[in-house]
């Protein structure tokens, strides 16, 4: 409650100051004697007000639990510590205790000090919020100071607002960097258990490992092709589904469509991307892999149950909305003079589309295909429930499959160490998928530098 109290006072606080700087700025007669507007005016004193208060809640959130700490065990008998094995376990024990919740049914000392170090808690916070609304309220009063006719609020602003917007992109930048590096560590140990040419080249894929040594499949066997099989296998499938369907889509409902219905056509489409992807597994599982099945007997095909012609197809349905709401976007960005002169020299509709918006709308649409892509190799639930674990290396659509994501999530989940091969295989793993995602966007690069149309 007092946080929500922090945050409403903040607001009006901020907006306060606002009000204050504009006014203050308007005060100084001709706005033509301003350097800034009274708008910027504003924005500065709201950033003086704003700033302070939430560095100093930063700072108090960071060192909250080591203060409290110190405050819970002032004054306490030292013995006490001892029975449970030191001063910072047992305040670890007491914390652990109050944020579960089950203070009440516990008994004793622990129950004494998580009640004392709730109502610490709640009085550290209680102060941490007045600090900082005292410390807004000063920052609003220098801000408001500073100002004067030749004042550059604009340029103090919008170089608040530029670094802002430099440390998103460093902390972009950084957290990759950092993702690769901790995939690359982890995969650099599993190598040097498993020689890398026998995880990229080998044609078995069973990560099983054993507990005791007397137990079958002790080494286990760690060769992704399977894997990677699979994952490429149901990646074309949908993708043979999505691709055509959703580009004629697109090409419909921009170039063809009338507004009423591409207003009612679009939006159906992209309702099938809100659709959560284990309702999408639910429908292959339940529907689509019984129908395939049905219809592979009755042509005389062996369909296993779990299939990846099964998985394919409905995740290409899923996709379907990535593919035709960008490239909607996209070809509807194309300049209307670029139309214009295609019929002026007697090309017909379907022509212009094919000739004139399709080229000049490449690169929006490579781009769309690639993020289908990146979605349909990244899916998970789908895989599971439709296509199964088996890691079977085959070209069939009618057999059972299994992707790099759906082995990730089957290797990391339950409690696990992290110095067994098995573990570490999802790093590699997911590495491998790293460098495979990256390939394809040079690849892509590569494909629209070289057919791009360019216009004067």
């Amino acid at each position: 409650m007092a946080f929500y109290l922090f945050v409403l006072g903040l607001l009006v606080l901020s907006s306060a100051a606002f009000m204050a700087g504009r006014r203050r700025a308007l005060a100084f007669g001709d706005a033509r004697r301003l350097h800034s507007r009274p708008s910027h005016h504003g924005f500065y004193v709201a950033l003086w007000c704003v700033l302070p208060a939430l560095a100093i809640l930063a700072i108090g959130q960071l060192f909250e639990e080591n203060l409290l700490g110190l405050f819970l065990v002032a004054g306490m008998d030292p013995a006490i510590f001892a029975e449970f094995g030191g001063r910072d376990a047992f305040v670890e024990r007491v914390c652990a205790l109050a944020a579960s919740g089950l203070v009440s049914q516990s008994e004793g000392v622990l129950r004494e000090a998580a009640l004392h170090y709730g109502s610490l808690k709640q009085t550290g916070q209680a102060a941490l919020f007045v600090v900082a609304l005292t410390a807004s309220l000063g920052g609003l009063a220098l801000g408001r100071r500073a100002l004067s006719p030749s004042f550059r609020a604009r340029n103090r602003v919008e170089g608040f607002f530029q670094a802002t917007l430099v440390l998103g992109s460093v902390l972009s930048i950084l957290t990759t960097i950092g993702i690769v590096l901790s995939m690359l560590f982890e995969a650099i140990r599993f190598f040097q258990l498993i020689p890398f040419h026998e995880f990229l080249f080998g044609l078995q894929w069973s990560p099983q490992t054993a507990i005791r040594a007397d137990q079958v499949g002790q080494t286990g066997a760690f060769g992704a092709i399977p894997v990677f099989a699979g994952t490429l296998l149901i990646t074309l499938i949908a993708m043979c589904i999505a691709v055509p369907i959703g580009l004629f889509a697109a090409v419909y409902t921009s170039e063809y469509a009338t507004p009423k219905i591409r207003a009612t056509v679009k939006p159906v489409l992209e309702i099938l991307a809100g659709v959560p992807t284990v309702v999408y597994g639910f429908f292959a599982a339940l529907t689509v892999a019984p129908m395939v099945r049905d219809a592979g007997f009755s042509l005389g095909l062996a369909v296993s149950s779990e299939s990846a012609l099964a998985a394919g197809l409905v995740m290409g349905i899923m996709i379907i909305p990535f593919i035709s709401s960008l490239s909607d976007d996209v070809i509807n960005a194309v300049p209307q003079s670029l139309r214009d002169g295609s019929f002026a020299m007697g090309a017909t509709k379907s022509e212009t589309i094919r000739h004139v918006v399709l080229p000049s709308a490449l690169p929006g649409i490579v781009g769309a295909f690639l993020l289908a892509v990146s979605r349909a190799i990244g899916e998970t639930m789908i895989v599971v429930m439709a296509a199964g674990l088996a890691a079977n290396l085959t070209a069939n659509p009618f057999e059972a499959v299994t992707t790099v994501t759906v082995q990730i999530v089957t290797l990391l989940v339950g409690d696990q160490e992290f110095d067994s091969a098995k573990t570490l295989a999802a790093f590699a793993l997911g590495l491998a998928l790293f460098v495979i995602t990256l390939f394809l966007n040079i690849v892509a690069l590569r494909v629209v530098e070289k057919y791009r149309e360019k216009y004067d």
